[in-house]
């Protein structure tokens, strides 16, 4: 999330005031086109680094801007974020003291409640969005987390692949922790989309070189 300085940078600004900071004010301070600061910082709340909230400002008129606040999370650029490999491990050993469809019901709801939070995180305000638009945003979001993902286009519809996935070999040794990640999607998608019904495929858990999930 951080490897690109100039995330970092506007990052760093958004924190530096409790009022945060609009895209055309990053645009402005760092010479960017306001697009390419807009998504920065979207990637930025996908991420939860930093929420956004609805500027109208006084004595404006018009559509009201987002605006990008820290949430105060902790970091240190100094190191690489740390996998919390102990706890995903005690997290799959506590879920297979349980019948397996009712372990993965339970992973896949706290993942779909998290995904929801996510998206109202991102966009709050705003309504349903077109599918692509909503796929997009999955997939920025799933990638600030660590999947490496991106959306494509498929004869079957569109899909979101993962290249990678921060619960590394563990997912293997408990793959009914992929229930996070599938609630992950839904929550996101709905809340972003308002109905859609991901399939999901391919899984590197079960040995494939990524996770595939076809709307």
């Amino acid at each position: 999330m951080f490897g690109d300085p100039t995330r970092r940078h506007i990052y760093l600004a958004a924190r530096e005031t409790q009022t945060g900071i609009t895209a055309a004010e990053a645009a402005k301070r760092f010479g960017l086109h306001p697009n390419v600061a807009r998504h920065h910082l979207d990637k930025l709340a996908g991420g939860g680094y930093v929420e956004v909230a609805m500027d109208a400002g006084e004595g404006r008129t018009g559509r009201p801007s987002k605006r990008y606040r820290s949430n105060g999370r902790p970091l240190d650029f100094e190191f690489p974020t740390r996998r919390h490999d102990l706890l995903t491990t005690l997290l799959g050993r506590a879920l297979e003291l349980l019948p397996l469809d009712v372990a993965a019901a339970m992973a896949e709801e706290v993942g779909e409640h998290y995904g929801r939070e996510l998206a109202e995180q991102m966009h709050p305000g705003e309504g349903h969005r077109s599918m692509q638009s909503a796929l997009h945003a999955v997939a920025d979001a799933l990638t600030a987390h660590g999947f490496a993902a991106h959306t494509e286009a498929r004869a079957d519809g569109m899909a979101i692949v993962s290249d990678s996935c921060p619960f590394g070999e563990i997912s293997a040794q408990h793959p009914v922790i992929c229930a996070v990640d599938r609630g992950m999607v839904r929550g996101m998608l709905h809340a972003l989309h308002g109905e859609g019904d991901p399939a999901f495929g391919t899984s590197r858990a079960s040995g494939d070189d990524s996770c595939v999930t076809t709307i």
